[in-house]
């Protein structure tokens, strides 16, 4: 057999072989730059400055509070009337643009007594208050005997399956200083997009639930428990955004 092995070198002929491969050059690799302060921040688990920006940005804003701080910043608020109510309240009154919820037992405890010194003050501003599904008529006489002025008013009889959209709707719009809504019954998806429906519009929602509810969570910004007495309603705060301190009770005179 002619045949080499093929681990046997072939005879040298003075020639490069064909098949040699050029001579390796070896080019330095490129040296990477000296870390900056926001990689060797990050190298250590450190929060770099534009982290820290970004992070004050979202705790400056209203909406966010964190427990532990001395003091919520304020937020945009109405005066309730009632001074008492107003000192325990972060705002200072009712939250603008936020959903205020209303916890009673029963009809007639003062619950709408509650609201009207606001009333009063959106009516003379010219603002509109919308009344959604009142269980009762209003009284007119007595709104207008509180200040409200009745041309202001709107009361929009809807049924029940139309309530949630109704409210809904003109929370959205902004055309509405205030929107009263009684809900005997609901849930927390309808009750979210009626917060988030008061905050597009920057509206006033107030929606009345009975106490039983006081069990169920709920996206409102303010819940309040409206009992009634024999020296005027007594006023229980529940859940207030931006209020650390347990549940507190107010009392207002009659």
């Amino acid at each position: 057999m002619f045949t080499s092995s093929p681990f046997e070198p072939l005879p040298s002929t003075g020639e490069a072989p064909a098949y040699a491969s050029p001579p390796l050059v070896r080019t330095p690799l490129p040296v990477p730059p000296a870390p900056g302060p926001d990689i060797a921040s990050r190298r250590v688990g450190l929060p770099s400055r534009r982290d820290d920006a970004a992070l004050a940005d979202v705790l400056g804003h209203p909406a966010i509070w964190r427990r532990g701080s001395a003091r919520a910043k304020a937020a945009d608020a109405l005066s309730t009337g009632f001074d008492a109510l107003d000192a325990a309240l972060p705002g200072g009154g009712w939250p603008c643009g936020a959903l205020s919820e209303i916890l009673v037992d029963a009809d007639g405890n003062g619950e709408c007594s509650l609201l009207l010194p606001a009333l009063a003050t959106l009516t003379a501003a010219r603002r509109r208050v919308a009344l959604v599904a009142p269980p009762y008529v209003p009284y007119a006489p007595a709104l207008a005997a509180a200040g409200v002025d009745l041309a202001q008013l709107v009361h929009i009889d809807a049924a029940a399956p139309d309530t949630h959209w109704s409210a809904e709707q003109c929370l959205r719009a902004g055309c509405c200083g205030a929107v009263l809504n009684w809900l005997p019954r609901t849930d927390y998806r309808q009750l979210r997009r009626l917060q988030l429906a008061a905050e597009t519009g920057g509206t006033i929602g107030f929606v009345f639930r009975p106490l039983t509810a006081a069990r169920e969570t709920s996206p409102a910004a303010l819940r309040l428990k409206v009992v009634a007495g024999a020296d005027g309603a007594r006023v229980e705060i529940l859940k207030c955004r931006g209020r650390f301190e347990s549940a507190q009770a107010v009392r207002l005179s009659a």
